[in-house]
């Protein structure tokens, strides 16, 4: 995830995406939650949204990305038998992961409101959304075979 990160804030971050932006990081961290088991979805998603937090761009209070990226950790495990595998349904499993970076955009847009933050008009935020949700389903089908076959090639062998 680090290296994802890193690829986000030197490359992806300096291109201006049409109607808003896109964040290759948060769209991984969605795909890694999506197939880890209900224990690593916590800890993947408290541990994502604090290297987030390091973001340079990120003018937001220290912790509130990894509070975001914790709660999505925590929706993923309550909800894993309904997630279900997505082994079979590679085009719905793109549909959810664009479905699940915008919300967690979102999520963190309402909880900046209530910190008092200025996070901008609605019409700004929803466009921004919606633009990631669209960025994020045209081109996580050439990133998250990637990033589940390096899931795999670590898992260590009792983990199989």
């Amino acid at each position: 995830m680090l290296v994802i990160f890193a690829l986000q804030e030197t490359i992806i971050s300096r291109i201006n995406f049409p109607i808003g932006g896109f964040s290759l990081y948060i769209a991984c961290l969605m795909v890694v939650l999506a197939i880890e088991d209900r224990t690593a979805t916590l800890v993947f998603g408290f541990i994502g949204g604090l290297i987030l937090d390091l973001s340079m761009g990120a003018d937001t209070p220290f912790g509130q990305w990894a509070l975001v990226m914790t709660i999505m950790g925590y929706l993923f495990s309550i909800n894993k038998e309904s997630i279900g595998d997505f082994s079979n349904a590679p085009l719905a499993f793109i549909g959810f992961i664009g479905v699940t970076s915008a919300f967690s955009i979102l999520i963190f847009a309402l909880i900046g409101s209530f910190l008092g933050q200025e996070m901008g008009g609605i019409s700004r935020i929803s466009s921004l959304v919606f633009a990631n949700a669209i960025w994020t389903i045209l081109i996580m089908p050439f990133f998250s075979p990637l990033i589940i076959k390096l899931r795999n090639v670590l898992l260590s062998s009792r983990e199989r």
